[in-house]
């Protein structure tokens, strides 16, 4: 996307007799027209390509990227020294998150889930890097696992974060971080498994993030096969063993394809 470059004779001009009160500001508006450029853009872009693209001057860009990074609404990458969207805006987009649609369709199939299940159900949805928990609903039971809204995945160590690899998200190029003893630390046995996921559906995890947690999910699909959302089911170990985890994929799959045709 390109931006027309914002000068305040161009703000004159579109905002006609706007009150002062009522016109906008031409550095916010700056701002954002480089935040829209990274967020178009297809990889990290540098001060120069960042200027191109917004057609805003470089110095000014440089001094935005300065003051956006000291809220980590942008990020500078060390390695070359440009620039990408900052993880501030996760949790931005996530307060925002409370007033979108997804949660309201979403939360009576979470309900319905750990009614039938007595598991607590999650709703996640897919950012850049992964997923992010947007809902849930706990289990009744006084031993159960706990969910927390705004708790990102684990993409190689939980159900929800490979169902993302699967669908939408790119396997690590980066060592794997082992969690517990049965975390999957080669990227090759990660590469099959979620492999399989998309094969078969739906991604599970037993004992990888949390020992004796064990937990599936399934991705609920837009367009073609574009990932919309995630949801997951998530007990202990000793109640949600196989044979429960099992018996629950049936249900789970099909609250996921009705939400894909919605």
């Amino acid at each position: 996307m390109t931006t027309g470059r914002v000068t305040d004779q161009g703000l004159a001009h579109e905002t006609g007799a706007l009150t002062n009160e009522s016109r906008p500001v031409a550095t916010v508006m700056r701002a954002v027209a480089v935040l829209r450029a990274l967020a178009d853009a297809s990889g990290d872009l540098g001060n120069n390509e960042i200027a191109r693209r917004t057609r805003i001057n470089p110095s000014t860009v440089s001094r935005l990227l300065a003051t956006l990074a000291t809220d980590e609404l942008v990020s500078r990458v060390p390695d070359s020294g440009r620039f990408r969207l900052g993880p501030r805006l996760v949790e931005l987009g996530n307060s925002a998150l409370a007033r979108v649609d997804m949660r309201q369709v979403c939360h009576p199939h979470l309900t319905a889930l750990t009614e039938t299940t007595g598991e607590t159900s999650t709703l996640s949805l897919p950012y850049e890097e992964g997923t992010i928990t947007v809902d849930f609903v706990q289990s009744p039971s006084s031993v159960r696992s706990v969910a927390e809204v705004g708790r990102p995945s684990i993409a190689h160590a939980t159900a929800t974060g490979k169902v993302f690899l699967a669908y939408a998200g790119t396997m690590p190029s980066e060592p794997l971080l082992a969690y517990t003893k049965r975390t999957i630390t080669d990227v090759a046995l990660l590469a099959a498994e979620v492999e399989t996921i998309r094969q078969r559906g739906w991604a599970q995890a037993v004992g990888e993030r949390e020992e004796e947690q064990n937990a599936i999910a399934a991705p609920i699909l837009g367009t073609g096969t574009t990932l919309t959302a995630v949801l997951g089911l998530q007990g202990p170990a000793g109640r949600f063993g196989p044979k429960a985890m099992r018996a629950a994929v049936d249900q789970l799959i099909a609250h996921c394809a009705e939400l894909s045709r919605t």
